[in-house]
């Protein structure tokens, strides 16, 4: 049985005193994929920053590997080892490839570590390989969201928390995006996940939970959320 890496215990958040998320729980196990799934402005991201350390809860806990974090600025939790890639990618538009790859990795001192990463992604990666001189800014939609991915990646991260990577993208590169995460959770790694475009992120999920104006109002393996009347209704379009 997989040990619980992410505890979330009845967190409610707040931006400027005003409440986005209201008793929020859940948890990832180890080596899972889980999808945080809904609509746009239920929440879902509030809820990645606030595990990340950008934003602390008002009430209740967050608990990784055991110890509560809720309180912990962001770098310190990337260094615990949760990686979080943002909604809307990030880049460091100027640089290349490779320097925003390096960038990544700015909490690893070892160089040759830090090559040997840097390797092992691009092999991921191949799209990345071919341009890895080329300026972010001049990449493609979909190769920008691979980048951002690939560098989010650089730091070893754990638990790796991917923030509506779907955003913007055709639906064709949706798929590749989709198709890269699962190759990364083949390789050993946690991810948590939020998403608008449900059927994709549940389809490749282990477990999900549906949220609703602030609140988890649905939870259970992806095969049973798919299936779930009230998800194809609200969501599928069923």
């Amino acid at each position: 049985m997989s040990e619980t890496i992410l505890e979330v215990d009845n967190i409610n958040c707040a931006y400027d005193n005003v409440p986005v998320i209201f008793g929020v729980s859940f948890e990832v196990k180890e080596k899972e994929l889980v999808a945080i799934v809904g609509a746009n402005g239920a929440g879902k991201s509030t809820i990645m920053k606030t595990i990340a350390g950008l934003v602390h809860p008002k009430k209740g806990a967050i608990k990784y590997k055991g110890k509560d974090i809720s309180h912990l600025p962001a770098n310190m939790i990337l260094r615990r080892g949760i990686s979080y890639i943002p909604e809307g990618r990030r880049l460091f538009a100027k640089l290349t490839v490779v320097e925003n790859l390096e960038l990544g990795a700015y909490i690893e001192n070892d160089r040759g570590e830090i090559e040997k990463r840097k390797k092992e992604i691009l092999k991921l990666f191949p799209i990345l390989e071919e341009r890895r001189k080329q300026i972010a800014e001049t990449l493609s939609g979909g190769e920008q969201q691979m980048l951002s991915i690939a560098r989010g990646l650089m730091s070893k991260p754990e638990l790796l928390m991917l923030d509506e990577l779907s955003l913007g993208l055709m639906p064709s590169l949706v798929e590749s995006v989709m198709e890269t995460i699962v190759r990364i959770k083949q390789q050993g790694t946690t991810i948590l996940m939020v998403e608008q475009k449900v059927q994709e992120a549940l389809e490749i999920a282990n477990r999900g939970y549906v949220i609703q104006t602030g609140k988890i109002v649905q939870a259970g393996s992806s095969q049973e959320l798919l299936n779930s009347d009230e998800v194809k209704k609200a969501y599928l379009g069923m």
